[in-house]
């Protein structure tokens, strides 16, 4: 547990590294590596960020860790979204803005991602994320 002295920032800082964590686990990096999963946190949250509705973006980004909300939001521009994006676009953004090679390419950092967050999301909020996101990119979150 980290201890900056402000329990909201402990916590979020906590929650943050747990997710991190996750993604780590996932692709068996070690906390060596935490860039690559913060990279991989940033890339699929702002190619997702970017193609919902500003409105569902504010949702889903309402029930995210404050620290993560913060990085989520980063270069975010309201007035640009949505980014209309098939499925093959989805994973080039994604490959662009992560460009490392990782197992199972950008589908799977996709899929990862999202797991990793999903426990900070309620049932309702991913319900509406999967209702707004086209046919073919529902299947992208887990």
């Amino acid at each position: 547990m980290v201890d900056t002295g402000f329990p909201p920032f402990d916590t979020t800082i906590d929650k943050t590294n747990h997710v991190l964590k996750q993604i780590e686990q996932a692709y068996g990096w070690s906390k060596d590596q935490r860039n690559l999963s913060y990279h991989a946190l940033r890339a699929v949250m702002h190619t997702l960020r970017d193609r919902l509705p500003v409105d569902e973006a504010a949702q889903l980004a309402a029930q995210l860790p404050m620290l993560i909300r913060g990085i989520y939001y980063e270069g975010w521009d309201p007035s640009r979204v949505p980014v209309k994006l098939n499925r093959e676009q989805f994973f080039d953004r994604v490959r662009q803005e992560f460009p490392y090679d990782v197992e199972g390419g950008p589908e799977q950092l996709a899929h990862t991602v999202p797991l990793a967050l999903r426990e900070h999301i309620s049932d309702g909020e991913w319900q509406d994320l999967k209702s707004t996101l086209p046919r073919e990119l529902v299947g992208v979150l887990p």
